[in-house]
């Protein structure tokens, strides 16, 4: 910059001097701002979750339960709350928002870009002072073209620009966006089809430890009271000592087991409550629902085919072909050249009036065409082809992966039914080998040793019968999820009240 300071009057230095202030407040305002927007107490984690608030999921802290939790919660509402607070859906409908945003922005592409601009700039360059002068619609003659002295200008003007071809590059990236769209919805219902097996199955946990517990305290109630007629029969002289030491053995064990029941029972609320999107300390009671009905086909070979028709991972895998597809197609489209539309209106000013008589325009087409990329084009392509290649064989593994998963269902739903249908037969038996024994032990003829076995054999096969049937139902529940019937079980259950 070269600007003769002393050759200027005195107004002319004040309307400089003016201008300079002008300047330095302008770029004053915008450094304030810009560091009001940036302040090192915006991103903190307490400032963000203050800005966006969420249900609280700290351990410490503990968030309102659910108006259907201050009393008993069947499995369908168990369900219903999951979908709505399970952190894994708030996250698939995060997923979901930003594609959606994504549409938004590839749409915006086919639309023109208006930008406003503005411009200060001085100085002695020559070939800079002939065009803004000469925008200035103020050259002066007999100008010394090699030395035309210091400049100064104000530029404001709007630029359009509206891009007319650039090989199809931009809708493919709104078929992509909206592929991408299809695949979180997939993924959503890939989550909620999970959620809606893990929270049955959590909830017959749940029925079946309460039912070990009970078990337990029936346990711990018989054996007391055996306890306590040994020992006034040991002090009548009528009963061993070793009879009542064995019994009183018999009563530690099964406390240990009763506590050992509440344990679970705990921890298996806890479980559930974690899959509710509550507290682990949440309190829940159940209804007691002992089922929910499910309608699948019994056939392997027919459930096969209902899971490779609904199952979202496989439609989502799919729906990934498909957009690799796209993205090996916009890669090669960058062989292409890309044609833009351009138009400009500005005004130049020395002294920032901006007269309506030193306007300009400009109109025109512009085309670039990138002859030689230094092969990284080439590159780009074979990186989505090989992603295309991957996604092909991820859709082979994952229609493997859920055959494997239908077989294994549909199996171990045949061994949990074979399973139940054993443990209710030993249920009757284990009663009825209890119920001699107690009359052999009552009449002299067996030890209380005998006695203490057939009762630990029923407790035992009281358990294993109820494990069976709740293993019955939770397997019955997987089935489900493996043909995707929890795909939208939600949305249906609603409609159907």
């Amino acid at each position: 910059m070269c600007l003769n300071w002393r050759g200027l009057q005195a107004p002319q230095r004040t309307e400089v001097m003016t201008k300079r202030c002008f300047l330095v407040w302008l770029i004053a305002v915008f450094a304030t701002l810009g560091a009001g927007c940036v302040h090192e107490d915006r991103y903190t984690y307490e400032h963000i979750r203050a800005a966006h608030p969420v249900q609280d999921m700290h351990p410490v802290a503990k968030p309102p339960s659910p108006p259907e939790l201050t009393g008993p919660v069947s499995i369908e509402e168990a369900i219903r709350i999951a979908l709505e607070q399970n952190p894994d859906v708030d996250m698939a409908v995060a997923r979901i928002r930003q594609s959606e945003a994504m549409i938004d922005e590839a749409t915006a592409a086919f639309w023109p870009v208006l930008s406003a601009y503005g411009e200060y700039i001085q100085g002695d360059a020559p070939s800079s002072y002939l065009f803004k002068t000469i925008d200035q619609r103020m050259l002066p003659p007999n100008v010394n073209f090699n030395d035309p002295g210091w400049f100064e200008n104000y530029e404001v003007g709007l630029r359009v620009r509206w891009n007319l071809f650039n090989g199809g590059r931009d809708w493919l990236r709104r078929k992509m966006a909206e592929t991408g769209l299809e695949i979180h919805q997939l993924d959503r219902q890939n989550v909620e089809n999970g959620l809606v097996e893990s929270v049955i199955h959590a909830y017959f946990n749940v029925m079946a430890a309460r039912d070990f517990v009970q078990i337990a305290e029936d346990s711990v109630g018989t054996v007391a009271e055996q306890k306590r007629v040994v020992a006034v029969r040991y002090q009548g002289g009528s009963a061993l000592k070793s009879d009542l030491l064995s019994l009183e053995v018999r009563l530690a064990q099964a406390r240990e087991d009763l506590v050992r029941a509440k344990n679970h029972e705990s921890l298996s609320v806890a479980a559930l409550a974690n899959l509710l999107g509550l507290n682990a300390d949440t309190p829940i009671r159940l209804k007691g629902e002992e089922n929910i009905p499910v309608d699948f086909p019994e056939d392997y070979r027919a459930g096969l085919k209902q899971a490779l028709a609904h199952r979202p991972e496989l439609r989502k895998v799919r729906q990934q072909v498909v957009s690799s597809q796209m993205a090996l197609d916009a890669a090669r489209s960058e062989y292409l050249p890309r044609l833009d539309g351009e138009f400009r209106y500005y005004l130049d000013d020395p002294d920032f009036d901006f007269d309506t008589d030193r306007e300009n325009w400009t109109a025109g087409v512009i085309l670039n065409w990138d002859a030689f990329t230094g092969f990284s084009t080439k590159a780009r392509v074979e990186k989505a082809r090989g992603v295309l290649e991957e996604m092909l064989a991820a859709d082979r593994k994952t229609t493997q992966s859920i055959q494997l998963d239908i077989k294994t269902v549909y199996l171990r739903l045949a061994e949990a039914r074979a399973r139940l249908e054993v443990a209710e037969a030993s249920v009757a038996q284990a009663e009825e080998s209890l119920s001699l024994v107690k009359k052999e032990y009552e009449g002299g003829s067996a030890t209380i040793t005998r006695y203490l076995e057939a009762q630990l054999a029923r407790d035992r096969a009281r358990i294993r019968a109820r494990s069976a049937f709740y293993d019955r139902e939770k397997a019955i529940a997987s089935v489900a999820r493996g043909i995707g019937y929890w795909v939208r079980y939600g949305e249906r259950a609603t409609s159907s009240q």
